[in-house]
């Protein structure tokens, strides 16, 4: 079992900046890929950030390329997301995901490659 705990989320204007982080336990943390989804009210969860276990590769949502960075740090199995020029269409709640023994990227953006999901953290952009 994976227990996957996000924080960092929380209100900032449009062009600002937020740093998320999933705190992870229960497995050999570096044998997996991670990921980020997020989903909008009203809409369907959709694929934002994957990087691979040993952070090597990584791929992104063609609507936060450039302006997301997902990394991790094995050490501290926790992942991350750095989030800059914020706009108001990021509004969603976002959830940190687990690829268990699986360590590649490869079809990251599918949210039935993961097996295990974090309770979300709620992120605002004002305009």
């Amino acid at each position: 079992q994976v227990q996957l705990v996000e924080s960092g989320g929380g209100l900032v204007q449009a062009g600002g900046s937020l740093r998320l982080s999933c705190a992870a336990s229960g497995r050999t943390f570096s044998n997996s890929a991670m990921g980020w989804f997020r989903q909008a009210p009203g809409k369907e969860r959709e694929f934002v950030a994957v990087i691979s276990g040993s952070g090597g590769s990584t791929a992104y949502a063609d609507s936060v390329k450039g302006r997301f960075t997902i990394t991790r740090d094995n050490a501290k199995s926790t992942l991350y997301l750095q989030m800059n020029s914020l706009k108001p269409e990021d509004t969603a709640v976002y959830y940190c995901t687990f690829r268990q023994n699986n360590p590649t990227i490869l079809g990251g953006a599918l949210p039935g490659s993961y097996a295990y999901w974090g309770q979300g953290t709620q992120v605002t952009v004002s305009s």
